[in-house]
């Protein structure tokens, strides 16, 4: 038995109730019971900075009703992500939160389990595969973009995550726009929005009880479609999935793992967008130069629809792409439980211990970025390269392992967006305005990011 192998087996039989033995390192449990969970929720950054000033890069903690272990900066997030030792369970970290509604996907597995599946779903993510998924992209997003109200406000978020929703069941699932990929959607839509229901209860009426509705109709309907596409010529994300093999054992993915990860994927890929696309175009509106910059950039190219072999080409929207996403990482913090005991900075961790560490947290640090708190999209160029101190000081797609699979996709996706809409329009927000975020479970914009458009 390998040594991810045995790691497996252990994490597979570690009790779930964790122990707490953290007397010896630093931090508080803030309030009784509750922990520091309200400011958690209200100002998580805050919540960060002021621990790690207080106690170091390692502290104590509890958030959620779970007793934990903080680790913050590059060289921590190395140490976990990386896991050269294989102690730290990803599976074991999400399942309380995710298991019902997203049972195994690629993010809750690990070790030998996860490294067979992810060598089989990187077929999917492949130049062909990508440069096909953009096919699809190109109209899509340049007609949805013309139904857009102009000249009065409305909310982004709402509307990119409608946009994107739509798009997805094209592109993920080979769906035309109609009654089937409406009931897909609204399933769904019911199944990420139990993902944060407190009451989990299969009570008629509750957010749980459609979630997990909307799980089972998923299920039903794609394990009904699986045997036309192993067989089907289509570009979907769909049919290069129940296609897909694994290059060393030439096996294929069961009808039910495709199932998991398909519904999986759906929910990564277009919350984390949704996330994405938000800060980017409420950055653009803040640094009109940027914008302008960036239309510039498009049109340089001199064509309607972009191409996999342009995106190259368009180095001010890589800056800003990144530059968004270090200011506003989707996933904020990634947790992780220990399989064994480890030890950190002269801390030893027990065994079965929630660790997490803080890519928000890290995207701040002034050891590794000038004057963090201004977007400055030009820090990503290779004169400046602010990025490449170390190699995981930029982690918006976390790092090591379970580093996301869908990296290229996401950046195909905002330039892609990028490229037509700023094509089309100029953005605006009220002079003034500053977008409050809820940065914890997904950095979204609390007001749904109100902008005003007009035609170039």
């Amino acid at each position: 038995m390998s040594s991810m192998q045995a790691a497996e087996e252990k994490a597979r039989r570690m009790p779930r109730m964790p122990r707490r033995k953290l007397d010896h390192i630093p931090g508080d449990y803030g309030k009784p019971v509750i922990g520091d969970t309200f400011q958690f929720l209200r100002d998580f950054q805050g919540l960060m900075e002021e621990k790690a000033a207080k106690y170091g890069p390692v502290f104590k903690g509890s958030i959620m009703f779970q007793h934990g272990v903080t680790l913050v900066g590059p060289d921590a997030n190395a140490f976990v992500l990386r896991d050269r030792d294989h102690i730290f369970s990803s599976r074991l970290a999400w399942n309380p939160l995710l298991d019902k509604l997203f049972t195994d996907g690629l993010m809750l597995r690990d070790f030998s389990n996860h490294k067979y599946h992810r060598r089989i779903m990187q077929q999917a993510f492949k130049k062909n595969a990508l440069a096909g998924y953009m096919e699809r992209m190109n109209p899509h997003i340049a007609e949805g973009i013309q139904q857009w109200p102009e000249g009065k406000e409305f909310s982004f978020f709402e509307s990119i995550k409608s946009l994107l929703l739509n798009m997805g069941a094209g592109i993920f699932l080979g769906l035309e726009m109609g009654e089937e990929a409406r009931k897909v959607n609204e399933a769904f839509v019911a199944e990420v929005d139990a993902s944060l229901a407190v009451l989990r209860l299969p009570i008629p009426g509750t957010t749980w009880h459609r979630g997990m509705k909307g799980r089972r109709f998923l299920e039903r309907f794609m394990k009904d479609l699986i045997p036309e596409k192993r067989n089907s010529s289509d570009q979907d994300f769909f049919t290069e999935l129940c296609q897909a093999a694994d290059e060393e054992t030439d096996t294929q993915l069961t009808d039910q793992d495709v199932v998991n990860h398909m519904i999986f994927l759906l929910f990564a890929a277009h919350d984390t967008t949704t996330s994405t696309l938000s800060s980017i175009v409420y950055a653009l509106a803040k640094n009109p130069e940027w914008q302008e910059a960036l239309a510039q950039e498009a049109e340089s190219l001199g064509k309607d629809e972009l191409d996999y072999d342009d995106l190259q080409k368009l180095e001010k929207a890589t800056w800003v792409f990144r530059e968004a996403l270090r200011m506003h990482p989707p996933l904020p913090t990634i947790p992780r439980r220990t399989i064994e005991e480890t030890e950190w900075q002269g801390y030893k961790i027990p065994e079965n211990t929630l660790v997490n560490v803080v890519p928000l947290h890290t995207h701040y640090m002034s050891e590794y970025w000038s004057n963090p708190y201004t977007f400055d999209p030009e820090r990503f160029s290779s004169e400046r390269a602010e990025d490449k101190g170390h190699h995981f000081q930029w982690i918006p797609f976390g790092g090591g392992h379970h580093k996301c699979l869908g990296i290229n996709f996401a950046e195909i996706q905002s330039k892609t967006f990028l490229f037509h809409f700023l094509r089309q329009y100029r953005v605006s927000v009220k002079p003034g305005y500053e977008m409050q975020y809820q940065q914890v479970p997904l950095a979204v914009p609390k007001d749904g990011l109100p902008i005003t458009i007009e035609k170039r």
